[in-house]
């Protein structure tokens, strides 16, 4: 029905109708808008419309599943034992108490795992997932990014203070944008003009188009303009944690699912080989989000941070660098704290800190209860994030 306040001038029925069936019988029209319809997503190097319509009718959790990967593998597995423990019977949840199972239900959970001095003392699945299913990271893989940044520190092949055009010489520009550090990158604080949009109906701005781009180097490289200076203050920004991840490849050579295997995913004794998405088959990875994991899998990165960088007996990630992600930085993000690509629930309070993810995926750090929960669902884009945190901080204090 027509809106009362409408002024414009209604095509006339006869014409409505003549167009309807041009566009529903006529099969050369219909040839004609799917031959521009994929020309422009040739065009624009996006996927093509078919992949976005199976991206737009996936669950968030599987959208792995529609894009290239390289293997993240396994080396021997260690295995968690397993504590069983009883959950509280409510947690809090939005100025009301409600139990473990409503909230799992409310925030459309798929996996959640809970780890206390390294046993799993809960574990949960819905419906169709098990502990051997790999589900989205998001951004957690911003928080597994930093991990192999402070490992790249120790062995020297980089700083801190390190400049980006310094590592990535093709992309100076001769102007402010040759002052971004490492530093810079690792706490958001780049001001690199690259709009954290997330727009399933219009992935064509911002990190969405950078998600679905064929051409991730290219991409960096056409997007160098700024916000605001860089290290004056910060705004989030996955394009930061991209240039992370192209940095990490150049000075060590080695592609980032590959140094993740061999850095991280092996010596916590993963179970199951995981995957990291590429912008294209053998290309690049997708550093600011996409690796696809089970759930224990990730719990385990979880305990190596929680166990001051050390696993199997090995220091694997230096304390130093465990310190720098316990400790917020100087520039929050709104009202959360942030530090090298982990989250803290309060700028200035270092009590427990969190990688996580758009659509509710979490792996949470509490060190003063020796407590990892790993949660992973397909809730809303950033729906509930400071109300889940409350319940993580329920269930690892109670007794």
């Amino acid at each position: 029905m027509d809106s009362p306040h409408d002024t414009t001038t209604p095509t006339p029925p006869r014409r409505r109708r003549t167009l309807r069936r041009a566009l529903i019988a006529t099969p050369a029209a219909l040839t004609l808008l799917t031959g521009a319809a994929y020309a422009t997503t040739t065009a624009m190097d996006v996927p093509p419309p078919h992949t976005l319509y199976q991206v737009l009718n996936a669950q968030p959790s599987r959208w792995g599943d529609l894009f290239p990967t390289r293997e993240i593998t396994t080396g021997p597995p260690t295995p968690l034992p397993t504590t069983p423990q009883a959950l509280p019977d409510t947690v809090p949840w939005k100025g009301d108490h409600i139990t473990v199972a409503r909230f799992l239900d409310l925030t459309h959970t798929n996996a959640l795992v809970i780890l206390r001095d390294g046993a799993v003392t809960h574990e949960w699945y819905r419906d169709g997932v098990t502990d051997t299913t790999r589900l989205s990271s998001w951004s957690m893989a911003k928080s597994i990014i930093s991990l192999l940044v402070g490992q790249a520190i120790a062995r020297g092949e980089l700083t801190e203070a390190a400049r980006l055009t310094d590592l990535l010489p093709e992309l100076r520009t001769g102007d402010a944008y040759d002052t971004v550090t490492v530093r810079d990158l690792l706490d958001m604080a780049s001001g690199i003009n690259v709009s954290e949009n997330y727009k399933e109906y219009w992935p064509f701005t911002g990190t969405a188009r950078m998600y679905l781009t064929h051409d991730l180097p290219a991409f960096v490289k056409d997007h160098r303009d700024l916000a605001f200076t860089p290290g004056s203050r910060a705004d989030y920004r996955s394009v930061d944690t991209q240039i992370l991840g192209l940095i990490l490849t150049r000075v060590t050579g080695i592609p980032l699912a590959d140094l993740l295997t061999e850095r991280l995913w092996k010596p916590v004794g993963a179970e199951h080989t995981a995957t990291w998405n590429l912008d294209r088959p053998g290309g690049t990875e997708k550093a600011y989000c996409c690796v696809n994991a089970t759930a224990r899998d990730y719990a385990r990165i979880g305990q190596l941070v929680l166990d001051d960088g050390r696993a199997a007996g090995q220091q694997i990630v230096p304390t130093s660098w465990i310190t720098r992600i316990a400790t917020p930085s100087p520039h929050a993000l709104g009202p959360w704290g942030y530090s090298a690509q982990w989250w803290h629930h309060s700028p200035t309070d270092p009590t427990d800190y969190s990688a996580i993810g758009i659509h509710g995926q979490y792996t949470y750090v509490n060190p003063a209860t020796r407590t990892v929960i790993v949660k992973l669902s397909d809730h809303g884009t950033e729906q509930d994030e400071r109300e889940t945190y409350t319940v993580f901080r329920a269930l690892a204090t109670h007794p």
